[in-house]
């Protein structure tokens, strides 16, 4: 059991990055045109804003959320804020944007499953992708009712050990989630599995933010005069 811990949360975490890091520049590298979401809005607009602009609300705050989390030291923060007050504000933030995400990937998945016109068009990817994704919010939903039952912090602080023993590549980071509850492991080796297929599905969108658009010039549109032909049929 335990070479499995080790493998899981020590080892799989790097090849998961890897993969994520060198195959998203050899997509790019080799197949640019597929890099894009494959939008259905042209397919069915029905539902579609309201499931997109509610899915993308809450995943972009969850992963800033559990970004600036997990990678904040415990000495930065711990004279501001306790351990538990820290877990408490998280339970908050993720349960609000976690029924955004909710309420839109419901959406989306339905949309993607019984909406025959979307389903012709849609990849084994595609559905396995936004299942894996489904899947990942149930399991973040739930490791909060899981943490309602310990509200100390040891728990969350010893995540956090194990995502900065990860990324500073610190031997020992497995220790960390050992003892961990089933759904907290759960949650965590499905996020790297989500970093492993990254680059073979439509996320490598996530890639290419309209950064540009912020500094871009305007676009002067004028509307079209009609054109007056003189001197014809006299």
């Amino acid at each position: 059991m335990n070479y499995i811990n080790q493998f899981c949360f020590q080892i799989f975490p790097y090849i998961a990055l890897a993969v994520f890091l060198i195959g998203s520049w050899v997509r790019f590298d080799r197949d640019p045109y597929t890099w894009r979401t494959g939008s259905s809005q042209l397919l069915s607009g029905k539902w579609m804003r309201l499931g997109s602009n509610w899915m993308h609300l809450g995943v972009i705050a969850i992963l800033l959320g559990h970004l600036v989390g997990l990678l904040t030291p415990h000495a930065l923060y711990e004279p501001f804020i306790t351990s538990g007050q820290k877990q408490l504000l998280a339970m908050v933030a993720g349960g609000i944007f976690g029924v955004f995400a909710f309420v839109g990937m419901t959406i989306l998945l339905l949309r993607r499953l019984f909406n025959p016109r979307i389903r012709a068009n849609s990849s084994g990817r595609d559905i396995l992708v936004l299942a894996l994704l489904y899947a990942q919010l149930l399991l973040g939903m739930a490791s909060i009712v899981v943490s309602s039952g310990h509200m100390d912090g040891v728990q969350m602080v010893k995540l956090a050990e194990w995502a900065q023993h990860i990324v500073t590549f610190r031997w020992g980071a497995a220790e960390y989630i050992a003892d961990a509850h089933w759904i907290y492991k759960s949650h965590v080796f499905l996020g790297m599995l989500l970093f492993f297929i990254f680059p073979f599905t439509r996320l490598v969108h996530i890639w290419s933010l309209p950064v540009s658009y912020l500094s871009r010039p305007y676009q002067v549109v004028r509307k079209r005069q009609p054109v007056i032909h003189y001197g014809q049929g006299n």
